[in-house]
């Protein structure tokens, strides 16, 4: 078994990383005003140029900016697209036990791509790192995946507003490859919610059909994939809602299986698999041949650090389905998906994320 020098790598992780306090700071500062634009920005550049170095001192092949422009893992990408404004909720989503702050999307016109902010955001990451740099984006169904739809203007019918958002993602991630980028991931919360019933049923209460849901947001993703250079690598990771340490949705991804593996062109997945609530490996075995399967075995939920034995049972137990060589390890989700960040401390997320590689070398090699 070799060292993958393509990705995703055998020790990968999915993006987010926890913001260090003086980034919170200056987003707080600037938000009341205190900083400009300019000064938030050079505190940026400096945490994501040391969070570079920290990825590459652990280990980790491919590198990202930990999101640390962001506020949020969905809603900043969305916002920067044409016909896409930010938009003030009645209430925020709920989770287990929390509920999100209030802020959303809603259509206003036409939605399309002339050009982004993360274009930019991508290109220093790249010149500040070795190691592959990644980025992630919310895969278009997060712009209606919620149980509450967005206000949508300037659209008579649904369909056509999939189309112009397949196509504004398609030139999206064009300009992506680029300026370079080789790895792109699109984060998919939506088509892993189909796995939770309850959440199907809140989908058919507002007037929507989840039978239709995972075809039409994979069919999206190959869509936003189809003008990509051969030599781009581009996975989806799964995820039932990750905020402040707590979750959306539970479910094993039988319910969605077909759609994950037989319609979606997507080179790897990201699979949450920490905890019972995604059920069993099984659904692995329709995996294609072709493609990677990136295990979230490590929690990025708890600072609890797992045992190497125990990370190893499971992956032992998953090639029941898969072969090992189609598999290589992750987190299960990001440390960081909105910028509160989880409950554990910078120096947990770093333990975890070193025991991710060192735990790579002894199961690949």
């Amino acid at each position: 078994m070799t060292r993958r020098t393509k990705p995703p790598f055998r020790a990968d992780h999915v993006g987010s990383l926890l913001r260090p306090a003086e980034l919170k700071e200056a987003r707080a500062k600037h938000a009341r005003g205190e900083i400009d634009a300019a000064a938030l920005r050079e505190i940026e550049n400096r945490s994501i140029e040391r969070v570079i170095r920290k990825q590459e001192e652990v280990g980790l092949q491919s590198i990202t900016d930990g999101e640390f422009r962001r506020s949020w893992w969905h809603l900043d990408f969305l916002w920067g697209l044409d016909g896409i404004e930010r938009h003030v909720m009645d209430q925020g989503v709920a989770f287990a036990g929390v509920t999100t702050r209030n802020e959303g999307i809603k259509v206003t016109g036409k939605i399309d791509f002339s050009g982004h902010p993360m274009i930019e955001h991508f290109k220093f990451l790249a010149a500040h790192t070795k190691g592959t740099p990644k980025v992630t984006i919310p895969a278009p169904s997060a712009l209606y995946g919620r149980p509450a739809k967005p206000p949508i203007a300037g659209y008579r019918d649904v369909d056509a507003m999939f189309a112009d958002l397949g196509a504004a993602y398609r030139k999206a991630v064009r300009a992506f490859a680029d300026a370079g980028c080789r790895y792109l991931q699109l984060d998919e919360v939506f088509i892993a919610m189909l796995c939770d019933e309850k959440y199907r049923e809140q989908m058919r209460a507002r007037g929507d059909d989840p039978e239709k849901l995972g075809p039409l947001y994979g069919d999206l993703i190959n869509i936003a994939m189809s003008d990509i250079p051969p030599d781009m690598t581009v996975t989806m990771h799964l995820c039932r809602g990750n905020y402040k340490s707590t979750f959306m949705g539970s479910g094993g991804y039988e319910a969605e299986q077909e759609v994950l593996f037989n319609r979606i062109g997507v080179h790897g997945y990201f699979m949450e698999y920490d905890t019972a609530r995604a059920g069993g490996f099984e659904p692995l075995r329709l995996v294609p041949k072709d493609r990677q399967v990136v295990l979230g075995l490590v929690t990025t939920k708890t600072g609890k650090l797992e045992t190497k034995d125990e990370i190893k049972r499971r992956i032992e137990e998953a090639t029941k389905y898969i072969s090992l060589d189609q598999l290589c390890l992750s987190p299960q989700c990001g440390f960081a998906s909105t910028e509160e960040g989880n409950l554990l401390a910078e120096d947990e997320q770093w333990a975890k994320l070193r025991m991710i590689v060192e735990l790579a070398e002894d199961v690949w090699g």
